[in-house]
């Protein structure tokens, strides 16, 4: 197996595309399909399968060893930024995701610490729910993320802690407090927000030893602002998800205090990259 194989068959497996991968990888398609027939053929397995209706797929075999490939050049990688340390050269790639609050907070400030000192690092960034940066580190899709507990399968290091308020219409009932007990918002008809939120959410009313009744379950934030307004159900939300709230919305904060912690995520500290490491040291200079 050689390098090259390596990154054309991972390429393939994530554009689903022989074609598209060719173009990425600035090769032709017949010198793209040689160069994976010749690694089936070395491996005695065959790996990707064409598909007139669905492209490309995957074998079994295939969706096994891709993330044991992802991790073969990742060691390529690490290996190159040994040698460029050595010369006094920093290079390599930082594949880093994050849910879209995370990613809009953190990660410009980040990139931009890093590339002022070092302009040759490259950055690839992908955007999602928090289930799904948690899968793209998991098959190592990205080499670090920024996630929300649990995280029981990666090392992590805490970076964030951001307060939680409660959110409503102006009119609402509570509004009138500036600090609302959690249990009396036991009653009320809440909306709960998918991003993150499920766990300090039940872990802040059962500190409050009062029921968690929820009626509405939304994917986005904004839809969830959106109704609030109005006026289905009041919310808990955390400060970075309330930069803008629209008009006729307010917040207010809780007792007893809520939080969401931030934390910065890798399959293993020791195996990761300089780069990787770089974009640690930086991310907890800057917010930690």
């Amino acid at each position: 197996m050689t390098n090259s194989q390596l990154m054309i068959f991972v390429k393939i497996a994530e554009t689903g595309s022989f074609t598209k991968a060719g173009l990425e990888l600035n090769m032709t398609q017949p010198a793209v399909s040689r160069a994976i027939s010749t690694l089936e053929t070395e491996l005695g397995v065959v790996l990707l399968i064409r598909d007139r209706r669905n492209g490309v797929l995957l074998t079994d075999i295939g969706r096994r060893l891709l993330t044991m490939f992802r991790e073969i050049l990742k060691s390529y990688e690490r290996i190159e930024q040994e040698i460029s340390r050595e010369k006094g050269l920093e290079i390599g790639t930082i594949r880093v995701g994050a849910f879209p609050v995370a990613s809009a907070y953190f990660l410009p400030k980040i990139i931009r610490a890093i590339a002022a000192k070092y302009p040759h690092l490259e950055f690839e960034l992908h955007e999602g729910t928090i289930d799904e940066v948690k899968e793209w580190l998991h098959t190592r899709v990205i080499d670090v993320a920024l996630i929300i507990p649990p995280d029981e399968a990666f090392e992590t290091i805490p970076l964030y802690k951001e307060r939680m308020y409660a959110v409503m219409r102006y009119d609402h009932p509570l509004a009138r407090n500036e600090v609302i007990s959690v249990k009396d918002i036991s009653g009320n008809p809440l909306i709960s927000c998918k991003s993150g939120y499920e766990t300090p959410i039940v872990e802040l009313f059962s500190r409050a030893e009062t029921e968690l009744e929820i009626k509405f379950i939304i994917k986005n934030v904004n839809t969830l602002l959106s109704m609030v307004q109005e006026g289905l159900g009041m919310s808990i939300l955390s400060e970075l998800a309330m930069q803008s709230l629209p008009p006729n919305v307010i917040k207010r904060g809780l007792y007893p205090e809520g939080y969401r912690e931030i934390r910065l995520a890798v399959p293993s500290l020791e195996d990761s990259s300089l780069a990787v490491k770089l974009f640690i040291q930086t991310a907890l200079e800057l917010f930690k």
